[in-house]
């Protein structure tokens, strides 16, 4: 029978305001080596986009600490891929790079995420699951 488990868990929360001045102060140099080109997209067509942006910050922050390495040399900013589940729209990751290979070295099935914004934070959490086969 197979089990689900869990194998990591990360949260990460993000001061909106921080955001925005980072934002003012390195704009697309920072923009390019944290967010990818359709995160970039997403982010610039909403009222607020540093809000999306600290969101996603917070996402990708969230993952790497579930995986235990925080971003670094095992997983870098553009290897994780915040996107929307183009089935319920609910949002959701993709791993790129060296996350897809540490993801299948740990067998990591699946990264459950849930990420909420308010004016004033954004708040992320990462679930990382991966199966277990149990024998009697």
């Amino acid at each position: 029978m197979k089990y689900s488990r869990v194998l990591g868990t990360g949260v990460d929360l993000v001061e909106n305001e921080r955001m925005q001045e980072v934002l003012q102060r390195w704009g697309s140099r920072l923009k390019n080596k944290v967010f990818l080109e359709e995160e970039q997209k997403y982010c610039e067509s909403k009222a607020s986009p540093s809000r999306h942006y600290a969101a996603r910050f917070a996402v990708k922050e969230a993952v790497t600490k579930a995986f235990g390495t925080g971003i670094g040399p095992h997983i870098s900013w553009l290897d994780v891929e915040v996107m929307k589940n183009f089935l319920t729209g609910a949002p959701s990751i993709r791993l790129h790079g060296k996350a897809q290979v540490l993801a299948c070295t740990r067998g990591v099935e699946d990264i459950l995420i849930s990420v909420s914004h308010t004016k004033t934070y954004a708040v992320a959490h990462a679930l990382l699951i991966g199966f277990s086969t149990e024998t009697s």
